[in-house]
């Protein structure tokens, strides 16, 4: 399995914001990485410079969010609905973001749910649970 580190998930985000806004030829995954930069015009700054992004510390509980950590949690929904994988997020995310009238808006939603179960399993030791987090993106759909 591959496990980029920290430093290499930044420079790929920098590298792809880069590509995007000097229009040069992207792979498909640093496309789908520009489209969210794109709808996060707050994150460009940090985008700007991979060695100070790379250095940079966005601490835990900080109401500073990391621009990183966001990026990568819509590309892991973009790529969870594309293989529908935990069975059922695709649907889930679909209707929320019908409910929603916004994709953007249904994935923030969606983190909520992802990161509750990440850190679920992560406190109790255990896989994490993708049919809870399914559920938790579907409760959402459902709800006004």
């Amino acid at each position: 399995m591959f496990q980029p580190s920290q430093s290499d998930v930044r420079r790929f985000f920098c590298t792809a914001h880069a590509k995007a806004r000097d229009g040069h030829a992207m792979e498909a995954l640093e496309t789908l990485a520009s489209m969210w930069t794109a709808e996060h015009p707050e994150y460009h700054a940090d985008l700007s410079d991979a060695d100070a992004a790379v250095a940079r510390v966005y601490p835990a509980g900080s109401d500073q969010l990391n621009p990183f950590l966001h990026l990568s949690m819509h590309l892991s929904i973009s790529e969870q609905c594309s293989i529908d994988q935990p069975r059922g997020i695709r649907q889930a995310v679909e209707l929320l973001a019908r409910r929603r009238r916004s994709l953007h808006d249904a994935h923030h939603e969606a983190m909520d749910c992802l990161g509750k179960m990440l850190w679920e399993s992560q406190r109790a030791g255990r896989p994490p649970d993708g049919e809870s987090y399914v559920a938790c993106v579907q409760r959402r759909a459902t709800q006004d």
